[in-house]
């Protein structure tokens, strides 16, 4: 897997592009393996059948040198599964148990687990696997979810990784343990980019950065000369859109991640807000104020003429597609205070949706396409959802400040950003459908704006 190195434009810094993770065939396990698994849906707001799942170390056929995390294969295989343990115990379905509560596992035994032992710890789920160093310096990361109930083996998947780029197998085999046993589309080997804050509360400077799902492999892009806003990831995560200002003049820009070409897509003199984009990546919504009157435009993604599609007296702000892109959500004051609207892609047939009380803003279509993520502002700030039609609202969250929601790939979680009351630090935080599992991912610096995208190739 070669990594390429672009560079961006002024104002940016050097970052590696992603390429498709190498799979490998693994060897069939000696259990017999099963037609049918568990599977299930978390799409409503019950909660979910909690599974206890084992997630011993990853053994190794022979403990050598490597440039991963830990310094060797066996230290590595330490660190893959506490990985694995990590992102299925914080999405809120299961009840893992990690490598640093149980035994380890001989490496012959990855492929003829001894269920009875598995049994006696009252585990119905299992999930093992290796770490092998190859010839070249690469790695070798196999991943075996077993039933331990029925003796069989349900999944397997294994990747061939640079040693930098280890934890991408483990998210790997994380997505692969989820999806098979919740019959959900998986979400941890993502990537979301957010704005890290710095500096005082009125004078902020706020730079584009990009981290893993987890909170790991922390990058900045931009270097801060020019305040960067509102990020998000293209439908196919091959490029990135976000507002810039650079001495009061507002510029969306869209980066393409893999070759590092800079495209202005539009400038103004005007106030610009929160560009996003289309399902089918051909278009940027944005919203531009021009003589107090603020109304959502349609652009080319390459740039070129913009059309308007709203044209009411106040402020409409902040558009968001449905994913078949028959549709947009968007916030407007026409009615006296921000409310959620729906039009269709045309910009046609716009109808009030929120009748819920108090106000509500910057709402983000679920990529189901079944709800709507929104900040409800009725005393303090929170994180709500409803469905397209303005029905079922509930509150997922209850601080003070929480505002500006995205959503995980599969639309399980969604992320926000928070604002201590007082000291005006911000951090990312998400929570689950439940409302119940909420937890900050860390940051080296202050964070808001966060942004989900797809999972990677």
């Amino acid at each position: 897997m070669k990594l390429r190195f672009l560079v961006l434009a002024a104002g940016l810094v050097s970052i590696p592009a992603l390429v498709a993770a190498q799979q490998v065939t693994l060897p069939t396990s000696a259990a017999e393996p099963a037609e049918e698994g568990l599977t299930g849906s978390v799409s409503d707001e019950n909660e979910w059948q909690d599974l206890g799942i084992a997630i011993p170390a990853f053994p190794t056929n022979s403990s050598v040198a490597t440039e991963a995390t830990g310094g060797t294969t066996e230290a590595l295989g330490k660190n893959v599964a506490r990985v694995v343990f990590n992102d299925l115990k914080n999405n809120g379905l299961f009840k893992p148990l990690g490598p640093d509560q149980l035994p380890a596992v001989a490496f012959p035994q990855v492929a003829a687990p001894t269920f009875d032992t598995w049994r006696g710890r009252s585990a119905e789920m299992l999930v093992q696997g290796f770490v092998k160093a190859n010839p070249d310096g690469r790695l070798t990361v196999g991943c075996y979810l077993y039933d331990v109930a029925l003796g069989s083996e349900l999944a397997r998947q294994g990747y061939v990784v640079k040693p930098d780029e280890w934890r991408r197998a483990a998210h790997k085999c994380a997505d692969m343990v989820y999806s098979r046993l919740s019959g959900e589309s998986p979400f941890f080997d993502s990537k979301i980019a957010y704005i890290a804050e710095t500096g005082p509360k009125d004078r902020r400077r706020k730079q584009l950065a990009i981290m893993d799902s987890d909170g790991a492999n922390h990058r900045f892009i931009t270097n801060g000369q020019a305040t960067a806003l509102t990020p998000r990831y293209s439908p196919d995560y091959s490029k990135i859109v976000y507002l810039s200002y650079l001495n009061g003049a507002p510029r969306i820009y869209v980066y393409n991640i893999g070759s590092g070409q800079q495209t202005l897509v539009t400038s103004s003199t005007n106030p610009t807000f929160a560009p996003r984009w289309s399902p089918d990546g051909k278009y940027i919504l944005y919203s531009m104020a021009i003589a107090g009157n603020t109304d959502i435009y349609r652009v080319p993604a390459t740039g070129g003429t913009s059309t308007r599609l709203t044209d009411s007296p106040g402020i409409d702000v902040g558009g968001s597609y449905s994913p078949d892109g028959s549709k947009i959500v968007f916030e407007s004051d026409r009615s006296g205070g921000q409310q959620l609207y729906v039009m269709n892609a045309d910009g046609s047939n716009q109808k009030r949706i929120s009748f819920f009380g108090g106000r509500a803003a910057t709402p983000e279509w679920s990529p189901r396409g079944d709800q709507i993520a929104f900040t409800h502002m009725a005393g303090n700030f929170k994180i709500a959802v409803t469905d397209p039609y303005g029905k079922g609202m509930r509150s997922l969250t209850d601080s003070w400040q929480d505002e500006a929601p995205t959503w995980s790939p599969n639309g399980r979680i969604v992320q926000f950003f928070r604002t201590e009351r007082g000291s005006g630090k911000t951090g990312i935080w998400q929570v689950d459908l439940t409302g119940r599992n909420e937890r900050k991912l860390n940051t080296p610096v202050d964070g808001s704006d966060p942004a989900w995208g797809p999972v990677l190739p």
